[in-house]
């Protein structure tokens, strides 16, 4: 979803134990069937078994690190895969189908959709779950990849769930409040048809040249299976414990998205993350230092986002015992 906003718009302090365990990173791949996706695996050095993250990124050329060849560079998912390494907790983040690493498994980005990307991470998550070096296996979905998460949960066998930015609305209509104050109205009336067409799983041949990076033929599959997704009622079929992350200061998704995805689903834990802005950090909100976040990082994650994230894991049943009957 969040190529939206970034494609038309031009160490965690203090979270470390006292005794941070080793980290060790190795590059894992997941075989498809019809392509190789590639990831990269960070585990605190043990024997023991120990809880697993999958991290999923957000839309678009969204890399594993969370870095958006359009947006810059922020290495924020990066940041937080170490974070949890260094705390106990194993993750793996992969580049999706057509991005990265992971280009040749979907080169064809009209063959692309929201099922398949939810399908991919599932097939990630079934293969962490049959690793004896994990326990519980928890998705941990940025942005779009809170919805790819919610969608991916049932079948990946995941034992919880964090949405960190995570829309509420079907993407059709997020999209549509992105654009409002940001197109002149020339624009603006014929994004409001696209969105239409696309709602309506009609596609359109014809598009604007402006307009061509959010609607080029080619994409247009993709939006329409993300389009016809309810995010608020697949997070709400959630039966798992579930986390919901937003920041006060994101200027792609709103605090309203949260609480709705808490309505959604009542027994989820929602923590509103003062300042915290779409990149994870603390930004003013001031345009100009916000979009300079989305490509410099050496900005520090928010405090409060790690700190929830540790606790959640913490708190869930077994989550740092040895798998048992599997």
């Amino acid at each position: 979803m969040l190529r939206l906003l970034m494609l038309i718009l031009p160490l965690l302090a203090g979270l470390a134990q006292a005794a941070p365990q080793s980290v060790l990173q190795r590059p894992i791949e997941l075989d498809t069937g019809s392509g190789i996706l590639r990831g990269t695996l960070l585990r605190p050095k043990t024997d023991q078994p120990v809880p697993v993250a999958l991290i999923i990124s957000g839309s678009g050329p969204t890399d594993r690190d969370g870095n958006n060849p359009l947006g810059g560079r922020n290495d924020s998912l990066k940041k937080l895969a170490q974070l949890l390494a260094r705390n106990g907790i194993a993750s793996v983040r992969y580049d999706k189908r057509g991005i990265a690493a992971s280009q040749d498994a979907g080169a064809d980005e009209r063959q692309l959709s929201i099922e398949l990307y939810a399908g991919d991470a599932a097939a990630w998550g079934q293969q962490l779950k049959q690793d004896a070096r994990f326990s519980q296996l928890i998705l941990i979905g940025h942005s779009e990849g809170a919805l790819i998460a919610s969608l991916a949960a049932a079948t990946a066998g995941a034992d919880a769930l964090v949405s960190i930015s995570g829309s509420a609305r079907p993407i059709d209509q997020l999209l549509r409040d992105q654009l409002q104050d940001r197109l002149p109205p020339p624009l603006l009336t014929q994004s409001e048809a696209l969105l239409a067409s696309l709602r309506a799983g009609q596609q359109v041949a014809e598009v604007p040249q402006p307009l061509e990076v959010l609607f080029r033929p080619s994409v247009q599959p993709y939006l329409i299976s993300l389009f016809r997704q309810d995010p608020a009622r697949a997070f709400g079929r959630l039966p798992i414990p579930a986390l919901i992350l937003q920041g006060s200061h994101d200027i792609q998704v709103s605090v309203s998205d949260a609480e709705r995805l808490k309505a959604a689903k009542p027994d989820a834990q929602l923590a509103i993350i003062e300042g915290m802005n779409h990149m994870l950090r603390i930004v003013p909100m001031d345009m100009a230092q916000q979009l300079a976040s989305y490509r410099d990082p050496r900005l520090p994650l928010a405090r409060e986002l790690g700190e929830r994230i540790l606790a959640f894991i913490e708190e869930l049943p077994d989550s740092r015992n040895a798998k048992s009957g599997r």
